[in-house]
């Protein structure tokens, strides 16, 4: 690996390097970016602009198995050395992903190889605590660690409050508070940034995360816009790209994604609800749908009060959405089920008068 300064800035390791065969004289390097097609990637030799060969084209079934930024690929080189296609695909080790927009059963890589992936969400009348916890869910079965960031505190007032609700959700994780308006107001994000080591910043549009990536840049290498009159954002970043920061490390910059979907999410579900998860496996049936059965956990701890509703109902409904994304025929079965249980229940109750 000699050779390979620029890639090795890049984060490209020994683990990906144990991927390619040792006869494979194919050369590696990362991509920083895509648009309409097209690739620029980082080797060796520098950035160059290249599409994958025809090839890799027919034997990708699916968009999620084409390169996105963040991955490492291997390149052919033609014999005067001055252009190169994509022939393959290296092994991610970690992949952001969501649902293709318009096309519900199409996945789509945001990001791959993250080390760290911030989660912003702007403190201010934007701040919306089920965006956030889906945001969590889909970080944790990325395979990056999440790191929750809250912009814009100097917009407000109540930032304790905000803080304790944050925290209610994002379980043994790191929270930062970050604002634009102080020279030091981001200095929080500094002991996640290292050398080799990809970060990436995901949240809707205007929650800062332009602004942020220029901060740590030092410079306004990336546009910026204000806020609507509402506190929604207007979209600046145009296409997804990896930086190389000054101080070390990577960072990558994605469009504001405000709809996110899941994807065959339920690992992240497990973990962002470990206390309803618990509760349900005491239930004393194993097809316990948590509404009418006798000896059910979850209906005893809403029933006490150790279990609160809000955080029953938005675990109901993350849950409901990946089941039907996964199989929409059992989806509706199951659905079908629960709904017919709920009736008996209703029946059984004693009418006021």
């Amino acid at each position: 690996m000699d050779n390979l300064i620029n890639i090795k800035k890049y984060g490209f390791s020994e683990a990906f390097l144990s991927e390619i065969p040792q006869d494979s004289r194919l050369e590696p390097a990362r991509v920083l970016s895509q648009e309409k097609g097209f690739y620029r990637i980082i080797t060796d030799k520098g950035e160059k602009l290249v599409e994958v060969s025809g090839k890799f084209r027919f034997q990708a079934a699916l968009s999620s198995e084409y390169p996105a930024v963040g991955d490492f690929v291997l390149v052919n080189w033609n014999e005067s050395g001055n252009s190169a296609v994509i022939e393959s695909l290296l092994p991610r080790k970690s992949a952001f992903i969501r649902k293709a927009t318009g096309e519900p059963q199409r996945e789509q890589v945001v990001a791959a190889n993250i080390d760290i992936v911030f989660l912003c969400m702007a403190l201010n009348n934007d701040f919306n605590l089920r965006r956030l916890k889906r945001y969590i869910s889909i970080a944790w079965d990325s395979g990056a660690m999440p790191v929750v960031v809250l912009t814009k505190s100097d917009l407000c007032d109540d930032l304790e409050s905000k803080l304790s609700e944050v925290s209610s959700v994002a379980f043994g994780m790191d929270i930062l508070i970050t604002t634009s308006t102080e020279e030091n107001g981001y200095t929080e994000l500094f002991p996640f940034i290292s050398e080799g080591k990809t970060i990436a910043f995901i949240g809707s549009s205007g929650v800062g995360k332009s602004t942020l990536i220029n901060r740590l840049l030092g410079k306004e290498h990336l546009k910026t816009n204000g806020l609507r009159s509402d506190d929604k954002g207007r979209h600046t970043t145009t296409r997804r790209e990896l930086f190389l920061l000054p101080s070390g490390g990577m960072v990558i910059d994605t469009p504001g994604m405000r709809e996110f979907g899941m994807w065959d999410n339920d690992t992240g579900i497990e973990k962002t609800f470990t206390d309803i998860e618990k509760l349900a496996a005491q239930c004393r049936f194993r097809d316990c749908t948590h509404t009418s059965e006798p000896g059910c956990a979850v209906k005893k701890a809403l029933e006490t009060g150790e279990l609160q509703t809000e955080r029953w109902q938005s675990y109901q409904k993350l849950k409901a959405e990946n089941d039907y994304i996964e199989d929409k025929e059992s989806y509706m079965i199951a659905k079908g089920k629960r709904e017919k249980e709920i009736a008996k229940l209703i029946k059984k109750m004693p009418i006021k008068r």
